[in-house]
């Protein structure tokens, strides 16, 4: 299976940076091809420009500024996204990727002023992702993140595709042992993906 990994941390020593290389090196092991897009070390810019926004609905060309990443998100056959949850949200590159590379034509079609999801390419998802609070504060607020991978980005793929989302919740308090059964369980998933 083609699998696009999304990642967005900026700290190559952190956490989430660990767990992201063990994602990669399970799915390749597991004889996957890994197209691995580290935001911050592609130096995605997660502005969305003015003529952007401004030809939001036109259709995407050869021109585009995000292009390839249009061209890499098209010729997956899955997606795992690896991120820290910071403020309740997405760290603003990983927004900024949604913004500006999910777009009308791509991800999905206006038809009639109604939505058509098209992303029907991406048969599975999963998310790998820390919180600094805990589960019952994320909840608290809604889970943003938790909501906007479960039922946002589903309605986005191919219809009944499965959708992982699996957190390691109050990493300020976070342990040694929490870490390593967090780690154990990220890697039994990307084993069996």
């Amino acid at each position: 299976m083609n699998i696009l990994v999304l990642y967005a941390h900026p700290v190559e020593t952190s956490f989430n940076a660990g767990l992201h290389r063990m994602i990669v090196e399970r799915l390749t092991t597991a004889g996957h091809t890994v197209d691995d897009c580290d935001l911050y070390t592609e130096d995605f810019d997660p502005r969305l420009t003015r003529a952007e926004r401004l030809g939001y609905h036109d259709q995407r060309g050869a021109g585009d500024a995000v292009t390839g990443y249009i061209q890499r998100l098209q010729a997956a056959e899955a997606l795992v996204l690896s991120f820290p949850v910071w403020n309740y949200g997405y760290p603003a590159i990983l927004k900024g990727f949604f913004d500006r590379v999910f777009l009308p034509g791509v991800s999905f079609k206006l038809v009639d002023g109604k939505v058509q999801p098209s992303l029907h390419n991406i048969q599975k998802v999963a998310a790998v992702t820390t919180y600094g609070g805990s589960r019952f504060r994320a909840m608290l607020m809604g889970d943003p993140p938790r909501k906007l991978i479960k039922r946002m980005l589903r309605a986005t793929v191919k219809p009944g595709a499965p959708v992982t989302y699996l957190a390691h919740y109050a990493m300020n308090l976070s342990t040694d042992e929490t870490r390593k059964t967090f780690t154990a369980k990220v890697a039994a998933s990307m084993d069996a993906f």
